[in-house]
């Protein structure tokens, strides 16, 4: 079944479960889907066909889920669009998608006000005149089912264009189905399931490893705005939670947060992580605060709904670095610059074919036929799998620093940073050098109230690191750069290094 088929089904057959939870707001079943009804039948109603595009300019809240579902049941295509970004970059992806209507939170208006949204057919509004809200809440309005094809785009996620214009990741019903299947598998998740959103659902993760198949199977999303350490360690005891997700800044975050030691979390059952590499020691620090809480890393890109490995529990501690193994429906290998399969060990590029892979770039061939291959996707990460089929991610081709014809992977050396006692998140970047070509400097932000100097930072790795990969500078900031999905915007840290 696609998704806006299973969640008809939980409408019926368990109409008063709660679907979703925001700020003491919740829906059942029942509601929700009537509600997404509701809001399909209006823009059916003003004339929208099959993959008509609909972007989202919203916060987390119930209101995002409600119009993601809204484009499902109708076969329009959804477009949520990053909030954080840039009036000029939301307004290229704007343009870009050409979608057609905006539902949009009017908390957004001061940047709102500097784009053209007469490029716009309909605007609906969050906390406005033209409200979202009270087209929700009109049962009155028809809704006739059409026909979906697993090959009608979905979805369209824009990638965070780190490296140039963003790109439409175009994502088929088929694909957003494979994706809530695959991580209810590997999650097990069930209908008891209460999982806590707190990153971004303008992001791929946030929606399709969580809020999609925790639907998917029929249980709670409980959605928070945004990230707040209190506030989330509040909302994880008194709303029961059993699956958290966060990426290794919010657990670093949480784990120094006096709070996190003292909650009941007799519900919880697992904590997951991704986006970034999660250091030994956060597994270490989380595996000992709370033993009975199982731990599962998982990895994958938006191009891939994001679903390719996991590591499961009882490899967190044993298999360091590791992304895990494979999951259901999905073949991974390790290949060379000419796609030859390389063996266990080698380091290659990873490439992933799945009922998950993406249809391919909006309006962008060159970069759909670089990236899909004979039904694989190119990923860019480098990695290598081990002798027992798990694999590890060595770092993005880009990231890697060649130092006078040394491969350093700065993940390597992030790990052996993140042993030290003071530090609460570090990176590694290459940085130009006139004899070596380019070496790895380190940018470190400290605990509050820890002290630590560049000659102790080098000191430390050099009994741990071979000399080429020693950081050649250590700069300490308040805080690393991010995008919304929680990745360290590595080229924000190569643009503004002391040279």
């Amino acid at each position: 079944m696609f998704v806006f088929e299973q969640l008809a089904v939980h409408a019926k057959f368990q109409p008063e479960k709660i679907i979703s939870s925001y700020q003491g707001r919740e829906l059942s079943y029942k509601q929700f889907y009537q509600q997404a009804k509701n809001l399909a039948g209006y823009f059916q109603r003003k004339g929208y066909k099959k993959e008509d595009k609909i972007a989202l300019f919203l916060h987390n809240s119930d209101y995002f889920l409600l119009s993601y579902y809204a484009c499902q049941i109708a076969g329009f295509t959804v477009t949520p669009v990053n909030t954080k970004l840039t009036a000029p970059e939301v307004e290229y992806i704007f343009t870009h998608s050409e979608a057609k209507a905006l539902i949009f939170d009017v908390r957004f208006n001061e940047k709102l006000k500097n784009i053209n949204l007469q490029i716009f057919e309909d605007l609906l509004d969050v906390g406005g005149e033209d409200t979202l809200e009270a087209v929700l809440s009109d049962d009155s309005i028809p809704f006739e089912e059409g026909e979906i094809d697993k090959d009608d785009t979905a979805v369209i996620f824009y990638t965070s264009g780190t490296t140039g214009k963003p790109k439409g990741v175009m994502l088929t019903a088929g694909n957003v189905r494979a994706a809530g299947q695959i991580w209810s598998e590997s999650m097990e998740i069930t209908a008891e399931d209460r999982v806590q959103i707190i990153t971004p659902l303008f992001h791929c993760a946030a929606s399709h490893v969580f809020a999609i198949p925790v639907i998917y199977k029929g249980g709670t999303v409980v959605i928070e705005e945004a990230f707040s350490p209190e506030q989330t360690l509040e909302t994880m005891e008194k709303s029961k939670i059993t699956i958290f997700f966060g990426v290794p800044a919010i657990y670093s975050i949480l784990l120094n947060t006096p709070k996190m030691a003292f909650l009941d979390l007799s519900h919880l059952r697992l904590f997951t992580y991704g986006a970034a590499p999660m250091p030994y020691e956060l597994v270490k620090k989380l595996k000992a605060l709370y033993p009975r809480v199982m731990v599962q890393n998982l990895y994958g890109q938006t191009e891939n709904s994001p679903a390719a490995t996991s590591l499961k529990d009882h490899h967190a501690l044993e298999k360091i670095g590791s992304v895990g193994e494979v999951l259901p429906q999905t073949q991974v290998r390790v290949v060379d610059e000419f796609g030859t399969l390389l063996p266990p060990g080698k380091v290659g590029e990873i490439v992933v074919k799945g009922p998950q892979v993406m249809k391919g770039y909006l309006k962008n061939e060159v970069e759909t036929n670089r990236a899909l291959k004979d039904g694989w996707l190119y990923s860019g990460d480098l990695g290598r799998f081990d002798e027992d089929g798990l694999l590890y991610i060595v770092d993005r081709k880009k990231d890697m620093i060649n130092r006078g014809g040394e491969n350093v992977y700065p993940v390597e050396v992030e790990e052996v940073l993140y042993q030290i006692d003071e530090i609460l998140e570090a990176a590694v970047v290459g940085i130009p050098h006139e004899v070596y070509g380019e070496v790895p400097k380190a940018f470190i932000v400290l605990k509050s109230d820890q002290s630590i100097t560049e000659e102790d930072v080098i000191l430390y790795c050099k009994g741990r690191l071979a000399k080429y990969k020693l950081p050649f500078e250590v700069e300490f900031l308040e805080a690393l750069p991010r995008n919304a999905s929680g990745k360290v915007l590595k080229n924000s840290l190569r643009q503004n290094v002391r040279i």
